[in-house]
């Protein structure tokens, strides 16, 4: 499946839709990833390929989004509280919860 340093918490990201904080290496190809719901809290996405990912309701609270790709992504009622997300790419947080400032 996905080769990582934390590779059980992202095939448990992938199959329960949660992972433990920190999880997620540098770059990570999730495009297309259904995670509406999931508990990614402190996940580590920097430089993530998140296109197209249906993040609907996930918890994003924390989560390291630097340069991550989140074009035509659904980040509806996603909680970005906290949220790393300088350099972001093609993002719509139009229906996302506590977007803060870049």
């Amino acid at each position: 499946m996905l080769a990582s340093a934390c590779g059980n918490d992202l095939d448990m990201l992938l199959e329960r839709g949660n992972c433990s904080p920190g999880c997620g290496p540098t770059g990570v190809n999730l495009a297309n990833a259904n995670l509406a719901g999931a508990n990614l809290t402190g996940a580590n996405l920097n430089k993530a390929n998140l296109a197209g990912a249906n993040l609907n309701k996930a918890n994003l609270a924390g989560a390291n989004l630097r340069f991550a790709n989140l074009t035509e992504s659904d980040l509806t009622e996603a909680n970005l509280d906290g949220a790393h997300l300088d350099g972001v790419i093609g993002a719509d947080f139009s229906g996302a919860w506590n977007v803060p400032a870049r």
